[in-house]
């Protein structure tokens, strides 16, 4: 097979021309989905909404710096009776109103936990910029999985009727050879035997088919329409660099996971700060004012009717000594270093995660390039092998099996190129994942070979 043919046949392969097909100008393409999936996915919409909570952290820390101003206040209608048991009887009953109020504001002048707080709170918060990006990450890795997962499925079924046609020509050829005495009987039953295996196998690749449909449906919350596919001028290209240790150096600083396990340790380090700062006095500046009214109107014989306004001012320092809490410092201090010992063992364990991730992507990407140009060398020798063997049963030196399994080899290998072209495109989606860099431009990227 010259190269132009081979070039047609992977345009074949790939954009999934093959008999008459002709695909839609209005088919949904990669990108289209990936908006459809940020529309509604629900993993990245409880993602965004777990963002904007935490980003509530910051001003909840910094209010315990702020000062604080309260206002309480009381109304009430007392009744009050009393009877002295003298020689006479005296009683006294009394109904007044009493109302009152307090306004308080204080001020933390020094608080070593608030402030502590307060740096944690930040930390909190630039956490959570890493962690809402390592879901959209997440995202387009999904997408692009359940995307391609989709395509293979349907080249799958594609393939199979293709040789299901294919099979049943050289079952009807096999059955006219044999009526006419040129064959034996034995090549109407290869023949038979490899259509009815595939007509079962038929049933399979739908039942998968229908379950890659639903993986997709799960993400954008609808049944995808017609799918594009990948273009014919697709070109694999290696990364660059073509070196597994800058990636692997990269993946230890930059992937997001790390950079999570990484501000966990640093909230753990401050945690341990703060607890500490439970030994330390504070100091407050207080202010309160309290005004207060009270009438009464007393019956008694010798008693008159009361009533009196109040008023209290009060600004001064609140300090207050910590000197023994039953040991709960100690042993909030004694916790949040084991915590803190326990975070330093997740953001090592993050980071083999990374380097082991970014090795495989690394791998499969370059691998996978392999993988592609000795499958299309080995599409290009199976169709000429299955060329000649055709010829070969044409001329008595082949069997209707050997023409049967030479056929099977091509269909097989066309099958293999197509799942390593879509293997090698997700794992260069993981090798950018794996270094924190994947974004919607890399997405892009790959839509636009779609575009064939």
């Amino acid at each position: 097979m010259n190269q132009p043919t081979l070039k047609r046949t992977l345009a074949t392969l790939l954009g999934g021309t093959l008999g008459a097909m002709v695909w839609s100008a209005s088919a949904e393409d990669l990108l289209q989905i990936y908006h459809e999936a940020v529309a509604n996915d629900p993993t990245l919409a409880a993602a965004r909404a777990n963002w904007e909570a935490t980003q509530e952290v910051g001003p909840q820390a910094l209010a315990n710096l702020l000062p604080s101003v309260s206002l309480s206040g009381v109304a009430n209608q007392q009744n009050y009776w009393e009877r002295l048991h003298s020689d006479p009887k005296i009683t006294f009953s009394t109904r007044y109103p009493n109302y009152n109020y307090t306004v308080s504001a204080a001020q933390p002048l020094f608080r070593k936990q608030n402030l502590v707080a307060y740096d944690q709170a930040k930390q909190t918060i630039g956490q959570s910029d890493y962690v809402l990006a390592s879901a959209q990450q997440d995202l387009i890795v999904r997408v692009s999985q359940a995307y391609f997962d989709v395509l293979l499925a349907q080249f799958t079924i594609e393939l199979t009727e293709s040789q299901k046609a294919a099979v049943s020509e050289n079952l009807a050829q096999a059955k006219r050879n044999f009526e006419v005495g040129t064959a034996t009987i034995t090549d109407t039953n290869d023949a038979q035997a490899k259509y009815d295996q595939i007509v079962a196998q038929e049933l399979s690749v739908q039942n998968d088919l229908d379950n890659k449909i639903a993986t997709l449906r799960a993400i954008i919350g609808r049944a995808p329409k017609e799918l594009r596919r990948v273009g014919g001028r697709f070109e694999p290209e290696l990364p660059a660099p073509n070196a597994l240790d800058p990636w692997v150096e990269r993946s230890l600083h930059d992937n997001l996971q790390v950079r999570i396990a990484q501000s966990n340790y640093d909230i753990a380090v401050l945690e341990v700060d703060r607890q500490r700062a439970g030994h330390y006095p504070t100091l407050d500046l207080v202010a309160s004012f309290n005004q207060g009214y009270a009438g009464a109107s007393a019956s008694t014989a010798a008693t008159a009717p009361l009533a009196f306004d109040s008023r209290l001012g009060i600004v001064g320092l609140q300090l207050n000594v910590p000197l023994y809490l039953g040991g709960s410092i100690e042993s909030k201090v004694r916790q949040a270093v084991a915590n803190l010992e326990s975070s330093r063992q997740n953001l090592e364990a993050a980071r083999r995660a990374a380097q082991l991730s970014t090795q495989t992507a690394f791998t499969g990407v370059t691998s996978g390039f392999a993988q592609i140009k000795a499958l299309e060398q080995a599409l290009t020798s199976a169709q000429v092998s299955y060329d000649s063997t055709k010829v070969g049963l044409e001329v008595g030196v082949r069997t209707n099996l050997d023409v049967l399994n030479q056929q099977q080899q091509v269909y097989q290998t066309r099958f293999n190129l197509a799942q390593a072209y879509y293997n090698f495109v997700i794992n260069r989606l993981r090798l950018k994942q794996a270094v924190g860099t994947l974004s919607e431009s890399d997405l892009e990227e790959v839509n636009r070979n779609l575009r064939g």
